[in-house]
């Protein structure tokens, strides 16, 4: 099938994009080079097109109710302009994907939510909440807005100032986590103090069809995949289909460390699994690890003890910009989780040792 492209796909390859397939899109995974672009974000601003991530939109009298059975977190806490990161898990506990939801303002009266799956899952998304709303018999309206919105991530230490000087409603005060609309030369676009770098900043959810005239406003250097990926990385964060996969790497909440999305005192899909989870605890989690040998820990790397026997597997890895070390995150029995236990990566079929280190790698906001 062919590629969906988001609204800058031209605009990206005039600048001279290098491109690569992600979830089904055709997606920038660096402009000038991963190292450049990864500074930019740790030291000043830069901005990341993430419109391949899906946009649902739900509303109506039992908006919520659907909202709070098919998230792990606790929905009912936020209040309009609030949002909130949760894991979407089956049956048996297990991720199918993570998410954050934001509580727009009502709509006739009613509670409206959107929330954002990630990159290729949002028809899927959309079918499993109108699935289980006609199970249940809720009243919610469930729309797959994914090719209606844009998605632009401004991330860095200077991205608060930068953002905040081109809105003609003041964004500066608001908190990690909260959102709200502001206008932008005349288009109004949802803010949200949020995302996936480890540093300060805001995204923007923009009408598809003012997507290059929003880019074209914000100056700062335009950054790839690539870099959110190492970005991503340092800070300890998940990417769904490599660190959690519903068939390749089943993981719960738990596991893959964000067991805090997960709130027993509410009723979703999954949450009598993950209460056993809670009282059992876990066989493997997911830790960060730092090469001390040569060499760079990669996606589907083993994970060995001094022993030389495989007890784990590296689930993502990369050569930290900012640390100028190897390191990643890979998933092992907890005997071996604790920080500071030596281990081994096997790299190229070479043992080369390794230490358990806390997640995130670098100070985040």
């Amino acid at each position: 099938m062919p590629l969906q492209t988001p609204p800058l796909r031209g605009a990206h390859d005039e600048r001279g994009a290098k491109f690569t397939e992600f979830g089904g899109w055709d997606m920038p995974v660096e402009f000038d080079s991963i190292q450049t672009e990864h500074a930019a974000v740790r030291e000043d601003v830069g901005i990341f097109d993430v419109s391949h991530m899906g946009q649902i939109h739900v509303t109506g009298p039992d908006a919520t109710t659907l909202m709070q059975r098919l998230t792990s977190n606790d929905v009912t806490r936020l209040e309009v302009g609030d949002s909130q990161y949760a894991a979407i898990t089956n049956e048996d506990g297990i991720i199918i994907d993570d998410t954050v939801t934001y509580r727009l303002p009502d709509e006739d009266d009613e509670p409206t939510y959107l929330f954002v799956p990630n990159a290729g899952t949002d028809e899927e998304t959309h079918e499993r909440w109108l699935s289980y709303r006609n199970e249940w018999d809720l009243e919610a309206t469930v729309d797959n807005r994914t090719d209606e919105y844009a998605m632009f991530a401004v991330q860095g230490p200077n991205a608060p100032t930068l953002v905040d000087d081109l809105t003609e409603e003041s964004v500066a005060s608001l908190a990690r986590f909260e959102a709200q609309y502001a206008t932008l030369d005349g288009v109004t676009c949802w803010i949200a103090r949020t995302g996936y770098t480890g540093e300060d900043g805001f995204e923007l959810i923009v009408p598809w069809s003012e997507a290059e005239h929003i880019w074209g406003l914000i100056d700062c250097l335009p950054c790839g995949l690539g870099a959110r990926d190492t970005l991503r990385i340092e800070a300890g964060f998940l990417l769904s289909g490599q660190d959690f996969d519903l068939e390749s790497n089943p993981r719960t909440p738990y596991e893959a460390g964000i067991g805090f999305t997960v709130d027993l005192e509410t009723e979703f899909v999954g949450r009598d699994a993950l209460e056993q989870v809670d009282v059992e605890g876990v066989d493997e989690k997911l830790i960060g690890l730092q090469l001390i040998d040569r060499g760079v820990p990669r996606h589907g790397y083993d994970i060995t003890n001094t022993d030389g026997r495989v007890v784990g597997t590296v689930t993502s890895g990369t050569m930290s910009p900012s640390l100028d070390q190897p390191i990643g995150l890979g998933y092992v029995p907890t005997e071996y989780a604790e920080p500071g236990t030596t281990l081994q990566v096997v790299v190229r079929g070479q043992s080369k040792k390794a230490r358990v280190e806390t997640t995130p790698f670098i100070d985040t906001v």
